[in-house]
């Protein structure tokens, strides 16, 4: 009888990791074109309180023909850009949806990292003789959101 149930739990434990698994990827991965709408700067900007940074992209010359995520998520892999994603996006959604965005969005420690390794990658023939210690916008202002079009003043 023992055996009985153990089978059995075998089964529903089965069950259970395999519809976790499922759900899992159906959250990460989304309804049908939902991952493809995300990667586009107008999905980043459909949030009201990144109004003023997707203006301020649109106006910042040739980086405008990126979208957010080649500068804001790690792009060393598949896996790891989804994951970020998945982290960023999930806090992005805490903040707006209980009210706590700051009145002044600043990278964190961890997204200035990625978007400076981003940049190096990116313009890696420019920099090859260069000393990238420095963050790229101590020089380079008006790549930032807050450098560039109608809130270069902010």
């Amino acid at each position: 009888m023992k055996s009985f149930f153990s089978g059995q739990r075998l089964k529903i434990a089965a069950v259970a990791a395999i519809s976790a698994g499922l759900l899992t990827l159906f959250l990460l991965l989304g309804p049908p074109k939902l991952l493809a709408k995300s990667e586009s700067p107008g999905f980043c900007a459909s949030c009201h309180v990144m109004e003023g940074q997707h203006t301020a992209f649109m106006h910042s010359g040739a980086h405008r023909r990126i979208g957010c995520n080649d500068c804001h998520l790690p792009n060393d892999s598949v896996a790891l850009h989804y994951v970020w994603k998945s982290i960023d996006g999930m806090k992005d959604v805490l903040f707006f949806y209980s009210g706590h965005v700051p009145d002044r969005i600043k990278l964190s420690e961890h997204g200035a990292k990625v978007v400076k390794a981003n940049c190096i990658r990116c313009h890696s023939e420019l920099v090859s003789q260069m000393d990238t210690s420095r963050d790229c916008w101590s020089c380079h202002r008006r790549i930032t959101h807050t450098g560039a079009g109608s809130i270069e003043t902010l």
